[in-house]
């Protein structure tokens, strides 16, 4: 019989961003507090580009590689960070039971195809005929012209050999949140023992970006500060990849690993973007957690966009608990929607590490320095379109 409840560690982290990759460089990149972005490159938009990795040493076969996009290799590298900090990579006595659930979307576009596609319909004799032949012979093997969003998953099973059961979700930054809210509710309830979480985003692309840009999300011209952004603001597409391993304490502390923190809650909702019902959403999420705080000790990393009206209200709720200094890390490492909430829930760990949050990155007030021992922080999460989450991340001893 399933036991009713189990406390779940975080084990493993693998971050890697335009900060670079792994803890340490994420947090010394942090403490310096100066923020950069690239705005030449895919001008007027701003975007966070991936700094260098060799790709080689957690994904050593060139083949593999090659067969896959961007996000994929992304991904890959990340979850193997993740499992080599959790002291797992190479045992397959425990990746062979190891739950898997990924954050994803569908991956990259074709632009070749795309670019062919869209130029020679409007000169086709019959478009009709033209568009069904370029599909029928420019398609990739997945059928789609982008990529299946589960083949992130499966990548990392097959370079990784992590075989147990897995799960992609889609939903851009609610799917992030909803993929640990998932492992941790399983962990809870006896359901699973391990898990590796996360996703991963390659914002370095015109196709994502112009389907922002449709909805006039991104943010242009200069590069700013997310709380510094105002109403005609936006988020500046960042290239991320998020790993964590979550783990039952008990399946923990049988191999030896240490906990980087405990992950306590994660509750989601899913609003529309009517005036005053994000802050109301993020008022009813906080109602579940608000008894689990410690006055004096819980600090705030902030998942906020910068893109409005969604970052406005969240402002608003947060100026509501001005007794909590707030981070959003989106002024670093820009907005990579699905792995963003991993990201963030990593970082809350680390800072936790260290005790202390690193410097506020604002010149509007709602960042504002810590005082006093840091032990918890609730990670939030409110998508530039849709979904809200929060999570609350402990210090261990």
């Amino acid at each position: 019989m399933a036991e009713a409840f189990r406390e779940a560690w975080i084990t493993g982290i693998g971050i890697v961003s335009c900060l670079g990759e792994g803890p340490q460089a994420h947090w010394q990149k942090l403490m310096e507090a100066h923020p950069s972005a690239d705005v030449t490159t895919f001008a007027p938009f701003v975007v966070h580009p991936l700094a260098p990795i060799n790709f080689d040493t957690q994904i050593p076969k060139k083949g593999d590689q090659r067969q896959m996009e961007n996000w994929q290799r992304i991904g890959t590298y990340a979850a193997g960070l993740a499992l080599d900090s959790a002291g797992v990579k190479g045992k397959p006595e425990i990746l062979s039971h190891m739950d898997m659930i990924v954050a994803a979307a569908g991956g990259e576009r074709d632009l070749n195809v795309d670019t062919t596609i869209l130029s020679g319909m409007p000169g086709a004799a019959n478009p009709a005929a033209f568009l069904n032949e370029r599909l029928m012979s420019d398609l990739r093997p997945t059928l789609f012209l982008a990529q299946l969003s589960n083949l992130l998953a499966g990548n990392i099973s097959i370079v990784h050999g992590v075989t147990g059961s897995s799960r992609t979700f889609m939903g851009e930054e609610a799917a992030g949140v909803d993929a640990v809210r998932i492992a941790l509710s399983r962990i809870n309830a006896g359901q699973s023992d391990i898990a590796l979480v996360g996703a991963a985003y390659n914002g370095e692309r015109l196709d994502p970006i112009m389907v922002h840009e449709f909805g006039k999300f991104p943010l242009k011209g200069r590069y700013a500060p997310v709380w510094e952004r105002g109403e005609q603001g936006g988020f500046a597409i960042g290239s991320l990849g998020a790993f964590l391993v979550i783990e039952a304490r008990e399946h923990a502390e049988k191999r030896g690993a240490k906990p980087l923190a405990r992950l306590t809650a994660v509750v989601s909702d899913r609003s529309d973007r009517k005036p005053g019902a994000i802050t109301a959403t993020l008022s009813r999420l906080w109602d579940k957690i608000k008894g689990k705080l410690a006055s004096g000790h819980a600090a705030v990393i902030s998942g906020a966009t910068g893109a409005q009206p969604a970052t406005g209200e969240e402002r608003a709720f947060l100026q509501g608990h001005g007794d909590l200094a707030v981070r959003a890390t989106g002024s670093y490492l820009g907005h990579g929607l699905e792995p963003q909430f991993p990201m963030n829930v990593a970082l809350a760990a680390v800072a936790l590490d260290h005790g202390s949050l690193f410097p506020p990155c604002d010149s509007t007030g709602v960042e504002r320095p810590m005082s006093g021992d840091l032990s918890q922080i609730v990670v939030t999460s409110v998508g530039h379109w849709r979904g809200e989450g929060l999570a609350l991340v402990e210090r261990v001893g």
